[in-house]
């Protein structure tokens, strides 16, 4: 399946594709070239190292690793999930991609799959026609990986803002609960002094000191936290009838 070297896919990757020059230097210079410029359409930066993958990618800050067989041949089959084997246990996310391009080396394929008793996904296999159509799958892999990685970011980044919205609330349902003191108040003890167990161990004075808050509020303060019978006493002043 030739390609035209453009983004098919809707994708940038601004990422770095590794290749293993051992795995370079047995492919035809064709397939080189194809790589070498769909990577270039794609904003990927490509470097030739020594790898015990064939491809290494990193996207987005997630490496992702590649075993990609041009030519699937039985005779292979002992070096090929003997790698497989032992590159799972090197890298998190791993995935093998294996150009069937007929129907008898496709049930060769399926048999040593089976044979050699991989866990279904662990790693992922994927069976392709032509190596122009696996290679293009590879970046879309690694793409997709380094998507899930920045969602994943940005997610536990909206949980933390969460979690401090929540804490921010319940410090003000604390300290609005002592009499005369407002959101206005609380807002300037948070940002002067802290935490709540913080602004519970505050003198008086350091209270004025470091707040626009009045004598009597802050005299409210320390007594709120300090004189277990003004804690606990109603705050509401109640006239008889």
């Amino acid at each position: 399946m030739a390609s035209s070297g453009g983004d098919p896919s809707g994708f940038i990757g601004r990422g770095t594709c590794m290749m293993s020059t051992s795995w370079r230097d047995k492919q035809h210079p064709n397939l080189i070239n194809f790589i070498a410029s769909f990577l270039a359409a794609n904003s990927y930066r490509l470097n030739f190292l020594s790898l015990s993958p064939d491809f290494l990618f990193n996207n987005g800050g997630t490496s992702v690793a590649f075993v990609f067989e041009t030519n699937w041949s039985s005779a292979n089959e002992v070096a090929v999930f003997g790698r497989v084997n032992t590159l799972k246990r090197q890298f998190k996310y791993l995935y093998v991609v294996v150009v069937v391009s007929t129907g008898e080396a496709n049930e060769s394929f399926n048999q040593s799959y089976f044979k050699y008793g991989m866990e279904l996904g662990c790693p992922t296999f994927v069976p392709v026609c032509d190596p122009e159509m696996g290679f293009e799958k590879i970046v879309k892999i690694a793409h997709a990986r380094g998507v899930c990685r920045q969602q994943d970011i940005t997610t536990t980044m909206r949980n933390e803002r969460a979690q401090a919205v929540q804490c921010m609330d319940a410090f003000l349902r604390v300290l609005t609960s002592i009499p005369g003191i407002d959101s206005h108040d609380a807002n300037a003890l948070a940002q002067a002094i802290g935490s709540i167990e913080a602004i519970a161990k505050a003198s008086k004075e350091f209270i004025l000191e470091n707040t626009d808050l009045s004598t009597e509020k802050a005299e409210r303060i320390v007594r709120f936290f300090r004189d277990l019978q003004y804690y606990l006493s109603p705050k509401i002043n109640r006239q008889s009838h």
